[in-house]
């Protein structure tokens, strides 16, 4: 649990924020702006967010893109086809088994996903712009292995539960 007491830092306690208490609160600031850059371009975050994993890697199937978007098969299943509606993905069946569909990117959506791009670009380089760029080149490395690390923890949990 989050100590509120060290939350924040107070003249009173000199003791520094935990690390997970800054990560929540970049991640919520982020969230919200993050919103108003998709919502711009008739996205959602999350819609964005499953158009960035097509575009690194094209032709997964629905179940596929869930795991790599952070959300339940349930969610993506209804996300895909609000993309398909609106013209962002196609989708085709997947050479021997045509009762999997392979989605990918249209031109629209890869349009919107470049459009988002660059708000996503100017909202990193805003929250970047008093660090120096070996250091968020060391805080990426960083925050990429703390990922893995809660990742390999959440596994450990579940076998010892």
């Amino acid at each position: 649990m989050t100590d509120p007491a060290r939350a924040q830092e107070t003249p009173e306690d000199p003791a520094p924020p935990r690390i997970i208490y800054l990560v929540k609160r970049i991640e919520l600031i982020a969230r919200s702006h993050l919103d108003a850059i998709t919502r711009e371009h008739g996205l959602t975050t999350l819609q964005y967010t499953a158009l960035s994993v097509l575009r690194a890697q094209p032709g997964l199937s629905a179940a596929q893109l869930a795991r790599r978007s952070f959300v339940s098969a349930q969610a993506m299943s209804e996300m895909v086809g609000a993309l398909e509606a609106k013209g962002m993905i196609s989708r085709e069946p997947a050479p021997g088994n045509r009762r999997v569909l392979r989605a990918h990117l249209t031109e629209a959506g890869r349009a919107a996903l470049e459009a988002c791009d660059r708000g996503a670009d100017l909202l990193e380089e805003h929250m970047l712009r008093d660090v120096p760029p070996h250091e968020a080149a060391v805080l990426r490395r960083a925050l990429t292995a703390c990922a893995r690390g809660l990742g390999d923890f959440a596994g450990a949990e579940a076998v010892h539960a």
